[in-house]
């Protein structure tokens, strides 16, 4: 099965060649109309989180995710869920 980030892809290449309509093409590729025009929001805010795990956790080794979270929380006043942080592991 083709995953829908691909597909949403296809139906934007069929849509610019003018080809077909974004409702068909969405419909031809079973996505959502919705998921046809979402985009991410990668904003500055990604980076800053990035940049204040990465020091942290060169600063405190033996820190796991989820102590350097709770840090980044309660002491230093961050109000991001776990959700907004971004996978650094790669």
């Amino acid at each position: 099965m083709v995953k829908a980030s691909e597909r949403k892809v296809l139906a934007h290449e069929v849509v610019s060649t003018n080809k077909m309509s974004i409702s068909s093409a969405c419909r031809t590729f079973m996505i959502s109309g919705t998921c046809y025009r979402y985009t991410p929001k990668l904003s500055n805010e990604n980076e800053e989180i990035t940049a204040l795990l990465l020091d942290l956790s060169q600063c405190q080794r033996n820190w796991g995710f989820g102590l350097c979270f709770l840090y980044l929380r309660n002491v230093k006043g961050y109000t991001w869920n776990h959700t907004a942080m971004p996978d650094t592991s790669v």
